[in-house]
Formats: structure tokens, C-alpha cells, sequence
């Protein structure tokens, strides 16, 4: 196993048909969006995460978990992609990379120019909100001013059901669909690039070993080691963005 090389993750791009990216809270942190699980930074360690249960059977946690989402610095709304999207975009662009399979849900590989169809969102997507009985799509600015004129989200308009951000919460299963083309995506594909996962995160996490065990060649580019490092090709201990976009030749 090769580390630290950029000359090599650059090499095995190039000898690649068919990529599919994994990617992490770690390529968006570069722009700005801090991660879940740093000692000391991560957003865990600061503010305890509302269970999905506990969502649904009370109000009062309904409101709360909209006054995190409509209070603070709110990063989110603000981030730009960054060189790492930008790169992974190439790559789609030029028919290269057929997907990505992400846990983020900041939205920002569609920002960067990835189709929606090529993006696998794992964990959901922060930058909208759906009702939970019939799938309504709610903006998120619509529900702010909602929310900041009596102090609450009223039920969908719809069917009467609760509405929620379009993320996947603890205890909340995992979108069948979204699993299905990742499991897809992960057997047809003859490289698979992690960029800034922790991989520990499972059944998400699962995807990187399993195209491992296909046969296909595996990269990890993290900048702490990772409990997969042992069995990739190459595992990279560098910055996502800048590794990214020399291995894709943007500079």
C-alpha cells in the first residue's frame, strides 16, 4: 500500500473506466462546514443530537430542533464548493466518475456542478424539508419565516403530517432507494475513491469495503487514518481539496 503519494492517486484516476466517490464530512470542512466527530470541534461534542423518536412524539423536541436549525452561525447556508467538489465535478463532466455516493447533506456536490442524478445522498439533504407521511417538498425559507412569526412549523398543508428536515436522523432508517443505487453504483464501478470519511458510520460506511471485496481498486483520502486504510491501494493522509484537484489535473 502506497501513502501519501499524490503522483499515485493521480495514476490510478487516470488508468480508471469507471469511479465512484465516497465522500465525507471532511471534503466539506474546507468549505467551511465543520464536521460531527473532531475531538473537542466536532459538532457532537457540543450540542447533543435529537433521536428521530423523539422528533416524532413531541412538540416541544419539534421546536427545538427547528430553533437549532433557524439560531447560530448556520455555516451551511453560506458554504461554497470547494476545489475538492470542483474536482469531482470534472470528473463527472468528462464521464469518468458515474457517481457519488455521499453522507454529507449540505447539497454542495449539486452546487459544484454534479447532476442530481449522480449524486447518492446517504444521510438526506439539510437544504429542504419534506413531510413524513406524503413526501411534500418544503423550502427551508418558507418554514424559517414560519417558524420565526409563532414560534413553530405547522403540519403539512397537504396531509396534516409532521414536517422534517430532508435528513436522516438518528434512529431513522436508512433511504431504501438511495442504498440501492449505492449498492449499484459500488458494483459496477472499478475504482472507488474515498474523500473525507472517517468510515465508521455504518451501513454508509460499508460501501468502500464491499467494492474492495469486488475487485475494485480502492483510494482513501482522509486526513486522519481511517479503519480501512489497511486494505485500500492507496491511503492518503493530505488535504482533500488541493490532493483532489492535482490528481485531476485543475492544477
Amino acid at each position: 500500500m502506497n501513502k501519501d503519494d499524490p503522483q499515485a492517486f493521480r495514476d490510478l484516476l487516470e488508468r480508471a473506466s469507471n469511479i465512484v466517490f465516497f465522500t465525507g464530512a471532511g471534503i466539506s470542512t474546507e468549505s467551511g462546514i465543520p464536521d460531527f466527530r473532531s475531538p473537542g470541534t466536532g459538532l457532537w461534542n457540543k450540542i447533543k443530537p435529537i433521536e428521530f423518536q423523539d422528533f416524532i412524539a413531541s412538540d416541544e423536541i419539534r421546536t427545538e430542533s427547528w430553533r437549532r436549525r433557524f439560531t447560530g452561525e448556520r455555516p451551511m447556508e453560506h458554504a461554497e464548493p470547494n476545489q475538492g467538489h470542483l474536482a469531482i465535478a470534472r470528473l463527472v463532466e468528462e464521464g469518468l466518475c458515474s457517481a457519488v455516493i455521499t453522507q454529507n447533506v449540505d447539497n454542495l456536490h449539486q452546487n459544484s456542478g454534479v447532476p442530481d442524478d449522480k449524486v447518492i445522498e446517504l444521510h438526506g439533504n439539510a437544504t429542504y424539508a419534506s413531510c413524513l407521511s406524503c413526501g411534500t417538498r418544503y423550502e427551508m425559507a418558507d418554514l424559517e419565516s414560519q417558524f420565526r412569526a409563532h414560534n413553530q412549523v405547522d403540519p403539512c398543508s397537504r396531509c396534516g403530517g409532521i414536517i422534517k428536515s430532508a435528513t436522516i436522523s438518528f434512529g431513522q432508517a436508512m433511504p431504501e432507494e438511495a442504498m440501492r443505487r449505492a449498492q449499484a453504483a459500488t458494483e459496477a464501478c472499478d475504482v472507488m475513491v474515498v474523500a473525507g470519511s472517517s468510515l465508521v458510520v455504518y451501513p454508509a460506511a460499508g460501501f468502500p469495503e464491499y467494492a474492495k471485496r469486488l475487485g475494485a481498486r480502492l483510494a482513501i483520502l482522509n486526513r486522519e487514518p481511517t479503519p480501512l486504510d489497511d486494505i485500500a491501494d492507496l491511503a492518503l493522509h493530505l488535504e482533500i481539496g488541493p490532493t483532489l484537484s492535482f490528481a485531476v489535473g485543475l492544477n
